[in-house]
């Protein structure tokens, strides 16, 4: 149509140049989906009493009553929807009269299938209201409107001859109409229907109702096609049934997607396996298009072909595919994966790409194959989709193939991207993440198949219980990628290992889990000592050979239990004995060793309701500290000391390692410093002149940033000064790498808080690093006063430690000081401070304030 003019209506010459055909009273009008009148002819404007030019709308030429009623809404809606309507109708002049018309109203389409404008054509019915129009001029008329719209419209007889076609017919199905006049349809459209459904729909026409359906129909040249047929019939003036207007409209793209998704999506919602789902896709193609023969093949991320799906090539034929590699010259389905694009070969014993597979599908009578890759949402090739061909020809690669391609690729992406979700959440959920090993879900499962399977065979099995050596260490000196790599070699060591009939995950950190039944060939220590062998190599990360070793814990099933958690847990047990040992041990489970740790437990659980608590249980003594020149005493050490309900006094050298163990060490040093702060107060409130107050604190405790303000709240509320505490360390902190631990101590010296180093001699002691920690005070091992008396290395030492800290102007104290001798030696050294029994035991508040007074009183520090 021409665009309308300013006054809303087409130039009409166009309109009446076509339609001069029609009788003189016909009437031609086009409207928009909104009801504007778009153009008319001349006699549509005449029967309407319309002046030219007129802005015009379809609802201004209907009646009131009608426009009232929801039949006219109903009928617009159904023509914008893409229907047509027939009808005699009452229509409203210009000048408002009435008149009644014959009327058709036509939908026209754009090239997507929607409806963009509605044709009219009308004509005045005669007050005698005759019937006897011309059969053939009416046809004429019905055929040119049929000819504006895109729908494949074809009129036939009552015998089903073909009496007329349309362009749009035309261009979806390639026939002329002089190529079929005369012509049945359904043997024309090759792939009839059955011929039940014929019968059933010549029933319907003679009874003049309309039919629909979907078929799947044949164009010139064998192409194929969905179409929706819509079927109406025109009667005779009699009420028989005369010609047959039919539409078909083609739904091919549409039709597929809904074949196939339907079926496949319905498939993959059910959990359907891949292979299943793939192999519907090729049998629904295949049935649909049975000139081919499909086939789905899956790429990996190494670049490897992998059939999935191909039901109707022989598995001969498909198996030996798997792993060959995609390539420039793969064959058509590996040249279309490494190209990333449709690779069509029309004569595969010719073409070079087949030049190394062509004698695997020559035999069995295939000479085409058109491949075209699936690749998934970020653009990776993931699988290959392929039609092969006995013989090429109009079918070959055609657009009805094509479109196939297009919604199988779709869902075969969406399926192989599904699968590779579901193997990626079964990795995540049941294998760790970084060594690839089974994680505590998948090993325990695996683990009681094993001992399912023993117990049936009344054997033998060990679970050994892995944890690496000095791993801490490589994190904090090396970086945790290093420890990564570590962790990754070693789950490789023991995935060989443990390959050919155990099983083996990890649990986390560096420790790893291991089940190996013993066989008629292998004893269990065999196969503790060949994992040993085999973990002990040596590894290289990052240009650094590390020496590899692990303490391994032994449970042995059934003596040491019957289910995996329980073996497990024995195991665990068993390698903290074997760490006690040394580095590179194992240990076996024991019932001791069970009760000790069922003990151990119950201690830690007791142990955090005393701290939590803060009941009598936990207490304070206090030992004091003499200065060897006045006699008076310099300060005391606050030693902590518990009680259990039940087990009575609980050793320090026993519950100060658990509670470090444990993680509850922070919390005890924080108790021990309030409490001797709280102590202090209270002495000198009662008049005891104790000078300082020394509190021994784990590196733990200067982790945390916030420790320096809580001594300081904590010296404020007992209105002591910075100086009159000292924090006892250990040489141990001279190895912590956590960043807060030096800015801790710095903070707390600016402070004003004195600073000691606990047990120097015995451990880490290095210079440099004594020279860059702000401590005032140093305390002499008692190892080295306890053999002052016999060992002259011993004297040596001492005094070489005493000049350190005085060179550094430190204050030196020994402590574990319990003989006269001892202390003369000491003396003549030149200690200045001296600690130990010879002078008191560390004593409860109440007695160290009786030791007080006695001194007081007596003026001599008592023995």
């Amino acid at each position: 149509m021409s665009t309308p003019n300013h006054y809303g209506a087409a130039p009409l010459h166009r309109q009446d140049a076509e339609l001069g055909f029609f009788p003189k009273g016909m009437a031609l009008a086009e409207f928009g989906t909104d009801g504007r009148l778009l153009s008319a002819n001349s006699a549509y404007l005449e029967l309407f009493k319309l002046p030219p030019g007129v802005l015009a709308n379809h609802e201004q030429l209907c009646p009131d009553d009608l426009l009232s009623s929801p039949v006219y809404d109903q009928v617009w809606n159904a023509l914008v929807a893409g229907r047509e309507f027939t009808g005699v109708v009452t229509r409203v002049a210009g000048d408002g009269s009435q008149m009644r018309l014959n009327t058709f109203y036509s939908p026209v389409k754009d090239e997507y299938g929607r409806v963009i404008r509605i044709v009219n054509l009308a004509s005045a019915i005669p007050t005698t209201r005759t019937r006897e129009m011309d059969d053939g001029r009416r046809l004429e008329c019905l055929s040119l409107i049929a000819d504006r719209t895109d729908a494949a419209i074809v009129i036939t007889d009552s015998l089903s001859r073909v009496v007329y076609a349309n362009e749009g017919f035309t261009r979806t199905f390639g026939w002329e109409l002089e190529d079929i006049l005369g012509h049945e349809v359904p043997e024309l459209m090759a792939g009839q229907p059955a011929a039940e459904f014929l019968v059933s729909v010549r029933a319907e026409l003679r009874l003049g109702r309309s039919v629909n359906s979907e078929q799947l129909v044949e164009g010139k040249g064998g192409h194929r096609y969905w179409a929706k047929l819509i079927c109406n019939p025109v009667m005779d003036v009699f009420g028989s049934w005369q010609y047959t207007v039919a539409v078909l409209l083609d739904i091919t793209n549409t039709k597929m997607h809904e074949v196939l998704n339907n079926r496949v999506l319905e498939a993959m919602a059910r959990d359907t396996p891949l292979r299943e789902v793939l192999e519907m896709v090729c049998e629904e193609v295949e049935r649909i298009a049975p000139e081919i023969s499909a086939s789905i093949l899956e790429v990996d991320e190494h670049g490897a072909l992998h059939p999935l799906a191909a039901p109707s090539l022989p598995f001969s034929y498909s198996s030996q595919l798997d792993g060959v590699p995609i390539g420039p010259s793969a064959g058509s389905c590996g040249t279309a994966a490494w190209r990333k694009q449709p690779v069509l070969v029309t004569d595969i014993a010719t073409d070079p790409l087949w030049k190394n597979h062509k004698h695997l599908i020559l035999p069995l009578g295939y000479n085409c194959c058109w491949s075209t890759p699936i690749l998934n949402k970020d653009g990776r090739v993931v699988g290959t989709f392929a039609f092969y061909y006995r013989a090429a020809g109009p079918h070959l690669a055609s657009e009805y193939h094509r479109q196939l391609v297009h919604a199988c690729t779709y869902l075969c992406a969406l399926a192989l991207e599904r699968e590779h979700a579901r193997v990626r959440i079964r990795q995540l959920a049941f294998y760790d993440a970084l060594t690839g090993l089974p994680n505590r879900n998948l090993l325990e499962a695996n683990a009681n198949q094993v001992l399912q399977q023993l117990e049936r065979a009344q054997q033998r099995a060990a679970v050994l219980f892995i944890d690496l050596d000095r791993f801490k260490h490589v994190n904090e000196s090396m970086g945790h990628w290093a420890g990564d790599a570590l962790l990754c070699a070693v789950a490789e060591r023991i995935k060989t290992a443990t390959h050919r009939s155990g099983v083996a995950g990890r649990l986390s950190g560096d420790e790893f889990v291991a089940v190996l039944p013993e066989t008629e060939h292998d004893s269990i220590e065999a196969m503790i000592d060949r994992l040993q062998a085999e973990l002990q190599q040596p590894l290289t990360v990052a240009e650094t050979t590390l020496d590899v070793s692990a303490s391994i814990g032994v449970a042995v099933y059934p003596q040491d239990g019957r289910d995996v958690e329980t073996l497990v847990h024995r195991a665990d047990l068993a390698m903290y004995q074997a760490k006690k040992a040394g580095r590179g041990r194992f240990s076996y489970f024991s019932k001791e060793m069970n009760r000790l740790a069922q003990e151990r437990l119950m201690l830690e659980n007791a142990l955090r309701q005393a701290l939590q608590e803060e009941d009598e249980s936990l207490t304070l003594h206090y030992q004091p500290q003499i200065e060897m020149k006045t006699g008076f005493l310099y300060g005391v050490e606050a030693l902590a000391r518990w009680r259990h309900p039940t087990l009575g006094p609980i050793s320090p050298a026993r519950f100060i390692p658990l509670a470090e163990e444990c993680g509850l060490i922070g919390m005890l040093g924080q108790w021990a410093l309030k409490e001797a702060c709280r102590q202090l107060k209270e002495w000198r409130y009662h008049g005891l002149q104790v000078p300082s107050i020394s509190v021994n604190m784990s590196p733990s405790n200067f982790h945390d940033l916030n420790l320096p303000r809580m001594i300081a709240d904590t010296l404020r509320r007992n209105a002591l000064k910075p100086s009159d505490l000292t924090l006892e360390l250990t040489e141990s902190i001279l190895l912590d790498t956590n960043p807060s631990t030096m800015k801790t101590i710095e903070t707390m010296h600016a402070q004003g808080i004195r600073l000691s180093m606990d047990d120097f001699g015995s451990g880490y002691s290095s210079l440099s690093y004594l020279r860059s920690l702000p401590i005032s005070e140093l305390k002499l091992d008692r190892c080295f006063v306890a053999d002052l008396e016999t060992d002259a290395e011993a004297r040596a030492l001492s005094s070489a430690i005493l000049g350190i800290g005085n060179s550094l102007s430190l204050v030196v104290v020994a402590e574990g000081v319990e003989t006269e001798k001892q202390n003369e030696t000491l003396r003549e050294q030149g200690y200045p401070v001296v600690q130990g029994y010879l002078f008191s035991r560390p004593l409860p508040p109440g007695e160290f304030e009786l030791w007080m007074r006695d001194t007081e009183n007596t003026g001599e520090m008592p023995q």
